[in-house]
């Protein structure tokens, strides 16, 4: 069993999300609770050419273990040897096979939620990496529960990986054909986490602690992934460790201390030398700032100025303002 399901734990992962779990992120939410870090995909094919730019999308800190590296792909042996790489480079706790991605652009390479449509090259994908790395790290999956309402095959799936040598499945309770839209189906995640004898991660609609019990409380799943609500609110881990310790729902994160956060998050975007220089991280960060605003007071005409901002300055003095004109 992987350590961290031991001993009755009931692990919150991040989930991993293309250009948001980036390292940066990953140590906030590690900071506000989060146990459990994945990080945003990996080309299996960009391991292998050595690919600078795909090589950064491994990097993790320690104070973020347990951490996985999450790699795509439709060949076996190539995925196997780019998880080899990845272990010689990192050393991550666990490699996490992704065949959830509903991306176009992933999906049209034959990786991703694509694989769920054909379970024969799924099986090789699982085998190939599971037999590659030996027991150097464990290997995980991540799947959607089908490709469209009329396949929904997530329990068949489940029992294939677990037969190729999977440790845990994170299942994200929608098919492909939905992306995000509609409610993620919670009875099909259940039926996963009782098919197989391994540790199934619930994903989807997750949002505050109470989700988190009752999840923990009337499915058998091992644990919850939490990933878009985490985008707006990181302090989601710490919130539902707090209702699941006392029942009671925390006071919301004052809007004062999380302008801080946003600033916090921007000075680290531009020391961590990810995006380039200071221009180019803050204009990266923006769409995230606005994330962080949903739900403000008068979060539209604020959403329109973070869309121009180019400095920490700028974000500085936006957040003075707003905070201004909140108490005048």
């Amino acid at each position: 069993m992987l350590d961290w399901f031991k001993n009755d734990a009931f692990p919150l992962y991040l989930a991993p999300m293309a250009g948001v779990t980036d390292v940066v992120f990953r140590t906030i939410c590690k900071e506000l609770g989060a146990d459990v870090m994945v990080t945003e995909f990996v080309s299996a094919e960009g391991i292998i050419r050595q690919d600078d730019r795909t090589r950064k999308y491994t990097e993790f800190t320690d104070e973020q273990r347990p951490c996985g590296v999450q790699l795509f792909g439709a060949d076996g042996d190539r995925m196997g040897e780019a998880a080899n790489k990845i272990i010689d480079w990192k050393q991550p706790d666990f490699i996490d096979i992704n065949f959830g991605c509903p991306v176009n652009k992933v999906v049209s390479k034959n990786g991703g939620s694509s694989l769920l449509r054909d379970c024969n090259t799924l099986a090789s994908v699982a085998s190939g990496i599971v037999k590659a790395v030996g027991d150097r790290v464990p290997v995980t999956a991540k799947i959607r529960i089908g490709w469209d309402e009329k396949t929904v095959n997530a329990i068949e799936v489940c029992h294939i990986l677990k037969e190729e040598g999977m440790q845990a499945i994170s299942i994200h309770g929608r098919t492909r054909s939905q992306g995000y839209r509609g409610d993620a189906n919670w009875e099909v995640i259940d039926a996963c986490s009782r098919a197989v004898d391994i540790p199934v991660i619930g994903n989807g609609d997750i949002i505050n602690g109470e989700d988190v019990r009752r999840r923990r409380e009337t499915t058998a799943i091992s644990g919850v992934m939490i990933g878009r609500a985490a985008m707006q609110n990181p302090w989601v881990f710490r919130e539902a460790k707090h209702y699941l310790e006392t029942g009671e729902q925390p006071k919301p994160v004052a809007i004062s201390e999380r302008w801080k956060m946003i600033v916090r998050h921007c000075q680290m975007a531009v020391d961590s030398d990810r995006y380039g220089n200071e221009r180019q991280s803050i204009m990266a960060m923006r769409s995230r700032l606005m994330t962080y605003c949903k739900g403000f007071p008068g979060a539209k005409p604020l959403r329109q100025k973070l869309c121009s901002v180019s400095s920490i300055v700028a974000v500085e003095n936006l957040a003075k303002e707003y905070l201004h004109s909140l108490v005048s």
